[in-house]
């Protein structure tokens, strides 16, 4: 894929992060952090400026679907549609927003159709991951100000707790691996679900609004995770649907195998800190901790990457709805 077909497939994913109108500027600060660093890859187009351009309607959707081939339509529209289920079902905003892109890219309804269904099976996965009611909203309480409690006891131990976390980022780091356009998205899901057992662990239920909460107070965003994810692996070649292969290339998939790992493992660490603590830290203090334990997750991806490549030759759709599910 050249480079004026990845910027045109980028420009549309932008276009999808910004299609409900109701991200806030912590979201949108991300997503242009992510847009400049994904701009350092070899051969990729400038996309701090992309991110203006859409930011600022200086290109129009029209005119990033114009130069893409058939098969290149079809990635795109998975993308953006992956884009605008990171954070939960999508708004009415964004069904018009994809109706909208649908018609301009002239797709096979019947292909468009299947992706949707297997879309929306994955977001299915993020809403079992943990309790979607707000019946327990009195457990939950608000990471920006947070009240002093007793520290919780563990209801497993220790070392339990830290091989569910060390098992949670290999299997991210390995969707990192497939060439499915689906398997990036299944890796918010498994980390709603490992902080809702990371949670529980300690005594305390949690509903996916307490999670994504806390998710996005440790600096990671919903859909900014997604859109790197997915913006290495196109930047990459790694994605097999456009390259004709079946599996992804350990060496260019590093870059986002340990980033998935790291941020998995890194978030899981600052969890577990988190309940055992009472549940005292602001989100400053979220914030700082999150990036102090990224470094040395990152590092440890070297360590693990035999067992993330034997995952991901393991892996399918049915494997991963499996264990989101907890079967």
């Amino acid at each position: 894929m050249n480079p004026e077909h990845q910027k045109s497939i980028l420009t549309i994913a932008l276009y999808a992060a910004f299609a409900d109108g109701a991200k806030d500027d912590r979201e949108r600060e991300e997503i242009r952090r992510i847009a400049e660093s994904l701009g350092g890859e070899p051969g990729a187009p400038d996309l701090a400026r992309l991110y203006q351009d859409v930011l600022l309607k200086r290109i129009s959707l029209e005119a990033a679907v114009a130069p893409l081939e058939h098969g290149e339509r079809q990635l795109a529209y998975e993308m953006a549609v992956c884009v605008c289920d990171a954070d939960g079902r999508q708004s009415e905003a964004e069904q018009r927003f994809l109706g909208e892109l649908k018609a301009l890219l002239n797709l096979d309804e019947a292909q468009a159709t299947a992706f949707d269904r297997e879309a929306d099976a994955i977001v299915d996965l993020g809403e079992a991951a943990a309790p979607a009611t707000t019946a327990i909203a009195t457990t939950a309480v608000t990471v920006s100000a947070p009240s002093p409690s007793v520290a919780a006891q563990l209801t497993v131990s220790e070392a339990e707790l830290d091989k569910s976390i060390l098992n949670y980022a290999l299997m991210n780091g390995a969707l990192e691996l497939l060439p499915q356009s689906w398997a990036s998205m299944a890796i918010i899901p498994l980390q709603i679900k490992m902080v809702y057992g990371i949670g529980r662990a300690h005594g305390v239920e949690l509903d996916q609004g307490h999670i994504k909460e806390f998710i996005a107070a440790a600096g990671v965003g919903l859909t900014s995770q997604y859109l790197e994810q997915f913006g290495r692996k196109l930047l990459r070649g790694l994605l097999g649907k456009m390259a004709g292969k079946t599996f992804g290339k350990v060496g260019g998939a590093a870059t986002g195998m340990a980033f998935s790992f790291a941020t998995t493992y890194a978030l899981g660490q600052l969890a577990k800190r988190y309940y055992a603590g009472g549940r005292v830290m602001n989100t400053q203090v979220l914030r700082d901790s999150f990036q102090n334990l990224l470094g040395p997750a990152k590092q440890m991806q070297t360590q693990y990457l035999p067992q993330i490549q034997q995952q991901a030759t393991t892996l399918d759709m049915t494997k991963v709805m499996s264990m989101v599910r907890g079967r």
